[in-house]
């Protein structure tokens, strides 16, 4: 892969030949959270049994070995150590039953196989070197995993899920916005805004992805369009948290826009 460089020619190249991160396995198994979880093993797709499922997610989640005590405790808070200690065993058998042999466990602890690839350390990775600026030319692209990621396993409210699914969010609209500003630089507006726009659907009332959706525009040479946004978005802010957007949103657009207050 070729590492991008701003302002040579090889930013504005594009691979014909671009990674699967959502479902691409490189040896082993796949572990996919993102609209599971389940698991691919030799191009095949396994279900997760019901009762795994949170086994699997906590453990996948946590890197390195997790305390056997700690997981049956987290994940069975109510009754007795013994019964909790059982559930796990249940559930670790429940999940050799249905041919998944990817969590390994000894008396102390469990960790997941390391020859399993998880899905997320694709995603992770990728915004990592795109907000760090090192971002390869097969980076320069709209993910297809989307709104999966956005929303890791959705309906799970348990408070070791909740912190990563927020911190991923996060991570991930860093990304789109840090992407958009690098398509902007190859000459790419319409990607640009694809990525821009992802973002604001992702969070519509984040002022930096309006920012970045306007700068897009802009860059482009679409002024119109770029106030109708802006004014589309004081009117969102307004009806929502009755308050107007940062004046240097507005002062992107032009003056005019600057100083007009948009009717609710």
């Amino acid at each position: 892969m070729t590492e991008l460089r701003i302002g040579t020619s090889a930013l504005s190249e594009r691979s014909e030949n671009l990674p699967q991160e959502d479902h691409a396995c490189i040896g082993g198994s796949q572990l996919c959270l993102l609209g599971g979880p389940y698991v691919i093993q030799h191009d095949r797709r396994i279900g997760v049994p019901e009762g795994s499922k949170r086994l699997l997610a906590f453990v996948a989640l946590h890197e390195g070995p997790v305390d056997r005590r700690h997981a049956a405790g987290t994940l069975w808070p109510c009754g007795h150590d013994d019964r909790a200690a059982g559930n796990l065993r249940s559930s670790l058998w429940r999940l050799k039953g249905a041919g998944i042999d990817i969590v390994r466990a000894d008396k102390c602890a469990l960790w997941l196989d390391p020859q399993t690839n998880l899905d997320l350390n694709a995603i992770e990775n990728w915004a990592g070197r795109v907000i760090d600026g090192l971002a390869f030319v097969e980076d320069l692209r709209l993910p297809t995993w989307g709104a999966s990621a956005i929303d890791l396993l959705p309906g799970w409210y348990d408070d070791w899920i909740i912190f990563k699914r927020e911190r991923l969010r996060q991570r991930l609209l860093h990304a789109y916005e840090a992407l958009s500003r690098l398509l902007v630089q190859a000459r790419r507006y319409a990607d640009a805004i694809d990525v821009a726009l992802e973002a604001v659907r992702a969070e519509p009332l984040r002022e930096s992805a309006h920012r970045t959706l306007l700068e897009a525009h802009l860059a482009e040479g679409n002024v119109v369009e770029a106030r109708r946004i802006h004014l589309e978005y004081s009117r969102l802010l307004l009806r929502e948290l009755g308050v107007d957007p940062d004046p240097a949103l507005a002062a992107l657009v032009g003056p005019r826009v600057m100083r007009e207050r948009a009717p609710l």
